[in-house]
């Protein structure tokens, strides 16, 4: 073969520059002729083919281009869907006069025909690849089922070896789709996984089947960034946990629930910690996303939910211990929330559902209305780590929820006791523990420790109105404004003064109404004599602290 030498004005000069561009126009006609002989051209080329406008068929206008993107492509995808679903619906017939191998056989024959159609299609129909190679393993799943299910007489009476086998199918499905990278692949594989851990009708089985697959479905979510992945998880693992829950009515059992074993409850409790496992490991602090926040919630609602609904069949003592065990580990991922990634919405949704499954379990565990009083202390809890999570979210609906179980408390006891007065009590708590704590808060204003004092100032005098004897109303309330008091001076506060102001005030509208309507002389004579002194010291202690003052300006 003879040796190609460049002229030597190819190497100098705009003359140079010419022949070169020529002569690589003239290569690649040769390289698209020879393509061309050999038949060899790609999907993206196909793609590009018919969207141009100067090339191929010659289109010119987009409505010819969506015309032949549906009739060669779409019309094939939805052609081997179609084609699936029918064969799939051929082998689960039950045929009664056909031995049963027949329609097994059928189905491993149809199976590798598609499967080597797909193989033989790879170059010149790439673009339907992956629904061919899709459907194989559809029906290589539903041919494997066929050996045990959709007859009467089957070829594998033993359940556990036809599990054995489905398990073998799922695992070759999965190891095919990973090897070709394709999540949709993978989905439907692990599909196959779920219906699985349903058709074995095994509870033990069914349970670590899922939370294998849970947490096969995390690994895939890291190791190769498929987000969504991990939503149809969640979605596939609580339904076929609830399947198993209302007794399995897929296999043809009668809807009804089950709660045994009781074990059940913790699996529930692990899928949820695999689950937010998958949205904590490999995520920075400053990558708080909107996928991510949206997994955190369909796990924990459908996960508390799911727990929930079946604690609802048990007796109350187990599902107090479910609930409480649900309240720590959700209080306990959103606490990795935050010191992880300081995700400021999902530490929020993980936090609640702690909070909600701790109150579920303090009402189950507590007769009414005792209940209302452990809710009442539970605030202080939520508000004291709230501050640790910097969330005003949690603060506002803390609060709104305190409120909420006030008004509660009052509808459904009827009658007030002194322990009622614990509402005030953790209104100011809940106030001091902002305050100290505000600069952790992204809270910039007095609005909700105001909230919370506002409420003291009116629960406080509520109950002891409702709580202790008419005649002693009056002086505890003057005991509440000297305690205010004490509050502003000990802590240099005069919110707490207006507080004691208020009170009084309070106090002696109370004492000029009830004095001058009841018959009680002696109640007549204590409270105006308590309340006027009590409030002349008060007014001559003003007047002395205005006058330091005055004179410390002077000065």
């Amino acid at each position: 073969m003879q040796e190609f030498v460049p002229p030597e004005n190819m190497l100098s000069g705009n003359a140079g520059n010419d022949e070169i561009i020529s002569l690589l126009k003239n290569l690649e006609q040769r390289v698209a002729k020879i393509e061309s002989y050999l038949n060899l051209i790609t999907q993206s080329e196909q793609v590009n083919e018919l969207s141009s406008e100067e090339g191929g068929i010659g289109i010119q206008d987009k409505e010819e281009q969506l015309e032949y993107r549906i009739g060669q492509f779409w019309l094939a995808k939805a052609g081997i869907v179609a084609l699936i679903i029918g064969i799939a619906f051929f082998l689960i017939f039950p045929y009664k006069k056909l031995p049963p191998v027949f329609p097994v056989l059928i189905g491993y024959l149809i199976t590798s025909s598609i499967f080597g159609f797909s193989y033989y299609c790879r170059k010149n129909f790439s673009y339907i690849v992956g629904y061919l190679l899709g459907g194989s393993l559809t029906l290589f799943y539903f041919t494997t089922l066929r050996l045990h299910f959709f007859s009467r007489q089957t070829l594998i009476e033993n359940i556990p070896i036809e599990l054995v086998l489905l398990v073998i199918v799922v695992i070759i499905n999965l190891l095919i789709s990973l090897k070709r990278r394709s999540a949709y692949l993978t989905l439907l594989s692990i599909t196959f996984g779920y219906a699985t851990a349903i058709v074995s009708d095994d509870s033990y089985f069914l349970f670590a089947s899922v939370l294998l697959l849970s947490s096969l479905i995390v690994f895939l979510k890291i190791k190769y960034k498929w987000e969504y992945l991990i939503h149809y998880g969640i979605i596939l693992t609580y339904l076929t946990h609830f399947i198993w829950f209302i007794n399995n009515p897929l296999l043809g059992k009668t809807i009804q629930t089950t709660t045994s074993p009781e074990i059940n409850l913790i699996f529930i409790l692990l899928y949820a910690a695999v689950f937010a496992s998958g949205n904590l490991i490999g995520v920075g602090k400053s990558e708080e996303s909107i996928i991510n926040n949206f997994s955190s919630f369909m796990n924990a609602l459908a996960g508390y939910g799911l727990l929930f609904l079946i604690t609802l069949s048990m007796d109350k003592e187990s599902a107090v211990v479910y609930h409480l065990l649900a309240s720590i580990l959700f209080v306990i991922l959103a606490m990795l929330f935050w010191t992880k990634q300081e995700s400021k919405y999902s530490t929020f949704i993980y936090a609640m559902l702690g909070y909600l499954a701790l109150s579920t379990a303090i009402i189950l565990q507590f007769n009414t209305p005792n209940f209302f009083i452990w809710l009442c202390w539970q605030s202080l809890l939520v508000v004291s780590t709230a501050v640790w999570f910097r969330s005003k979210y949690i603060v506002l609906a803390n609060f709104i929820i305190y409120v909420l179980i006030f008004i509660a408390y009052l509808i459904m006891e009827g009658k007030i006791s002194i322990v009622s007065i614990s509402y005030g009590v953790v209104a100011l708590v809940s106030a001091r523990i902002l305050n100290w704590k505000k600069d952790r808060l992204s809270l910039k204003t007095e609005q909700m420790r105001n909230a919370y004092l506002l409420t003291a100032l009116f629960i406080i005098p509520y109950s002891l109105y409702h709580a202790i004897p008419e005649g002693w109303v009056s002086i505890s309330w003057i005991a509440v404004a000297i305690l205010y008091y004490a509050m502003s001076l000990i802590l240099k506060n005069k919110k707490y003064r207006w507080m004691a102001l208020l009170t009084l005030l309070l106090t002696l509208g109370y004492v000029f109404i009830l004095g001058l309507t009841s018959s009680d002389t002696t109640y007549k004579i204590v409270s105006f004599v308590v309340l006027g002194a009590v409030m002349i010291i008060i007014s001559l202690v003003y007047t002395r602290y205005r006058k330091s003052i005055k004179s410390i300006l002077k000065s």
